[in-house]
């Protein structure tokens, strides 16, 4: 997908030629012929980088960008000029500028740097969505209240402003990513960006390439130059998920970079340094995996700085509520609709289910639930029911079936109720509505539209209340 560019030079033949290159790629190019323009456009237009010459009548290149980065400080700036001199350079570097590039223009540098600036600007506000997320709902803290997910919270605030590289552990779903991301949003490299590679997902031939980037021709496919992960986390988090699933031999390149942070890009001769601060995780037991000979030892302790286990959910029953409010809030300001509540004796049930996904699971119920019931309050007859079963709570219409032999005998489902001795009003009401439709189903043989009609309910109401109690529909 291509950008959104603006060129500011004063050149018409510069402009022309430039913006035919990036129109190639893909980009959307707009132009402006002094500084003055260049920086309404800027304000009107928002474009993801600009390409600046240095020397222009009347403000100068250098004079604009600084006025830029007043305006739009993140924003990346790749300046050019046909006077380039090594102090120029270092001092347009020095006033924020991404990249300098000497005319006559290159055609693969002009692509390489546009590529490079627009994956920068990229994480850029990926990284600004992520703060504003964390801003608005627990900046500083994980969800939850319990003794394991309150230690969590404070060791994470004592490890995250230091430099110290941390190994995250836990089961699948436990929020591995959320405490990685936490880390970096309290520590001294917050504003700079955070890069997560899951090390699983990625194809062994491509990992290398992924990681440590690559140059053009490098391998088969390989018709651009590209910017690895580390290279673009530089100054950043770098997050390595599922490290466990690496290669021996990707670990060893990855232990040489960690332990140096130099590198070369796959098919590339220059060496290249970082500053980058790791977080890796995984859902294995490390230690088995050395043991079977399937993670090298050396990269476990170089990464086992700072150990952090992340607890299941089942360890922590007592956040269930919490979080489902979260999800539910969250869902609710992204679609608009009124929130789903739970009723007690509901969250008593979810909170005695094991969530064998841990938070992801119970995420994924939560928007489930809230897709079916959005502005409902859901009561137990309306959990699935395999959470009916954690918590012992019978359907209605199974209770009605068990019930005693004299209240099966009573002469009217009403005094069946009654001598069946319902805990409470609620109970009571739930079991007879669950007879009333089923007599009532039996009544119009099946035909659920007409069973909505007859009682005054939407027809998919009346389909998600027959599910609830168990009621078969032909």
């Amino acid at each position: 997908m291509g950008g959104h560019i603006l060129i500011i030079d004063d050149e018409e033949g510069i402009r022309f030629s430039l913006q035919g290159i990036l129109e190639d790629e893909g980009h959307e190019v707009l132009g402006a012929a002094n500084g003055d323009e260049g920086l309404e456009m800027i304000e009107a237009d928002r474009p993801e980088i600009v390409f600046l010459d240095i020397w222009m009548p009347g403000m100068d290149g250098l004079a604009v960008l600084e006025r830029i980065k007043e305006l739009q400080k993140d924003l990346p700036v790749i300046m050019i000029s046909g006077h380039g001199t090594i102090e120029t350079a270092v001092r347009a570097l020095k006033k924020g500028a991404f990249d300098f590039i000497e005319k006559p223009l290159s055609l693969e540098k002009v692509v390489v740097s546009t590529r490079n600036a627009l994956e920068v600007a990229r994480l850029i506000r990926e990284n600004e969505a992520l703060k504003t997320r964390l801003s608005d709902d627990h900046p500083s803290r994980l969800t939850g209240e319990s003794p394991a997910i309150s230690q969590l919270n404070d060791v994470i605030s004592r490890v995250a402003p230091t430099e110290a590289w941390v190994l995250i552990t836990g089961e699948n779903g436990t929020g591995k990513e959320i405490v990685a991301r936490s880390i970096h949003h309290q520590s001294k490299r917050s504003d700079k960006p955070l890069v997560a590679v899951n090390c699983a997902a990625i194809p062994e031939e491509l990992i290398e390439s992924e990681l440590f980037g690559h140059e053009k021709g490098a391998f088969t496919g390989a018709d651009k130059a590209q910017a690895g992960k580390f290279e673009l986390a530089d100054g950043g988090t770098l997050f390595l998920d599922e490290i466990g699933d690496m290669s021996l031999k990707t670990q060893a390149k990855i232990l040489r970079i960690l332990q140096e942070q130099r590198f070369e890009r796959v098919g590339g001769r220059k060496t290249m340094e970082v500053d980058v601060r790791v977080i890796a995780a995984t859902n294995k037991d490390l230690l088995t995996e050395i043991e079977n000979g399937a993670f090298r030892e050396d990269l476990y302790y170089r990464l086992k700085v700072f150990p952090l286990e992340v607890p299941p959910l089942r360890e922590r029953a007592n956040d269930v509520p919490m979080l489902i409010r979260d999800f539910m809030a969250s869902l609710s300001r992204q679609h608009g609709f009124k929130p789903l509540k739970f009723d007690d004796e509901a969250l008593a049930a979810l909170s005695a289910y094991a969530w064998p996904g841990n938070v992801r699971e119970l995420k994924n119920f939560v928007e489930r639930m809230f897709i079916m019931y959005a502005g409902e309050t859901v009561s137990p007859d309306m959990l699935p029911p395999e959470f009916r079963a954690a918590a012992k709570i019978a359907p209605a219409r199974e209770q009605a079936e068990t019930a005693p032999a004299e209240a099966q005998a009573a002469s009217t489902p009403v005094e069946a109720l009654i001598a069946n001795g319902p805990s409470d009003l609620k109970q009571a009401r739930a079991e007879f509505e669950a007879m009333f439709l089923e007599s009532k189903l039996r009544e119009f043989e099946g035909n659920v539209s007409q069973l909505a009609k007859a009682v005054g309910m939407e027809r998919s109401s009346l389909y998600r209340k027959l599910k609830a109690y168990d009621i078969q529909v032909d």
